[in-house]
């Protein structure tokens, strides 16, 4: 098994590979990214996923557009439409334009097309080590949460509930809200994931629990609609989610059921967090309610079920709603951050507030 989520081929630089998350947790199939827009419909049709791991594969889709456009009449042209293809995937990832911001940069100085090349492909790769890093800082940062609950019930287990995905198939390696779960978990802490199954595409459920199982950490799998009774009940220690666009006043931008899920904890005095690399923070915007652009994806995802068929042994797909009924499928909602009970990030921990992330990152003033 691949301990990252996206890495160069081994015998081919041309060649980008990634998990087709799709097919998780049933088998484990590789796909091979050999073209610009074979990174936009990786984007695009989730074969990757997480706003981290969408930036990856959009700076390596532009090492590839450049590979492309040294065949063209109008290099620069051509990079700025495989650009600009790429951002319209998925509008509500930040990392994405942050990722191809960055590489548009690296070659604004005159390069020949080799270079230009081999430039990208030195940026993109800088971009993957640098989240590794990043994912890990969130881990060392977040583990003092846990260890102080662990103080508090000694010898039993520590209950943390999860949203989605923000695992390492959402980013490189660690993930974000899993990263201080799989090093408490490396320290001996005695860790208990609820594991939300996350409609309508079931990240939670398929990705989550997978990459938990893999790495030997209990956890159990739940229905979308239990969290709040379990917090009631005290079973729920804390909550560790991720975000796909933090806005500079705190406001979370998260998978479909995140604010739920942060008015339950608020209403039970449970710790709720929000765990981010500063990638996802968009320091243009404010008021994420009103600004944060949110995607609605295809009614398919919410009228069908896709899951591994026991009978037959092969990928399935289902219908459960009715074939005249329209479905609504917003893929995120925003937790504003007066909900939110810090900000884990690679530099620590701060209020979900303008003055909190400055007193992190002064440099955005």
């Amino acid at each position: 098994m691949h301990k990252r989520t996206i890495w160069v081929h081994p015998k081919d630089s041309t060649c980008i590979q990634v998990i087709d998350q799709r097919d998780l947790p049933h088998r484990v199939t590789i796909i091979n990214l050999r073209r610009s827009e074979d990174a936009a419909r990786a984007i695009e049709e989730m074969w990757v996923r997480g706003a981290p791991l969408i930036g990856a594969t959009a700076a390596y889709g532009y090492y590839l557009a450049c590979i492309e456009a040294e065949q063209q009449t109008d290099p620069q042209l051509y990079l700025k439409q495989r650009a600009h293809r790429l951002m319209q995937t998925r509008p509500t990832a930040i990392n994405l334009a942050w990722a191809l911001d960055r590489m548009a940069k690296s070659l604004e100085q005159p390069l020949s097309p080799a270079d230009m090349v081999e430039t990208a492909f030195e940026e993109a790769g800088k971009i993957v080590e640098e989240d590794v890093i990043i994912s890990r800082q969130i881990g060392e940062h977040g583990l003092p949460l846990l260890h102080e609950i662990a103080a508090r019930k000694p010898e039993q287990p520590i209950n943390i509930l999860t949203h989605c995905n923000a695992g390492r198939m959402a980013t490189i390696e660690y993930g974000t809200a899993t990263a201080p779960i799989y090093l408490a978990h490396e320290a001996g802490l005695p860790v208990h994931v609820w594991v939300d199954e996350t409609r309508p595409r079931n990240q939670g459920a398929h990705i989550t629990a997978w990459e938990l199982e893999k790495a030997g950490i209990p956890h159990t799998v739940i229905v979308d609609n239990m969290g709040g009774h379990l917090m009631q009940h005290g079973q729920v220690d804390i909550c560790l989610v991720g975000t796909d666009r933090t806005t500079r006043q705190g406001d979370v931008a998260n998978k479909i059921g995140t604010y739920l899920k942060a008015l339950a904890a608020h209403d039970n005095e449970v710790p709720f967090y929000v765990c981010l690399p500063s990638t996802t923070i968009d320091w243009n915007l404010k008021d994420g309610l009103k600004e944060i652009p949110i995607e609605a994806r295809s009614q398919r995802e919410v009228s069908h079920l896709k899951g591994w068929d026991e009978r037959r042994n092969v990928m399935s797909e289902i219908r459960i709603t009715p074939p005249g009924s329209p479905a609504l499928n917003y893929g995120f909602d925003v937790t504003p951050g007066r909900y939110i009970s810090g900000l884990i990030t690679e530099r620590g921990i701060c209020p979900a507030s303008e003055e909190g992330l400055l007193a992190l990152f002064p440099e955005k003033k």
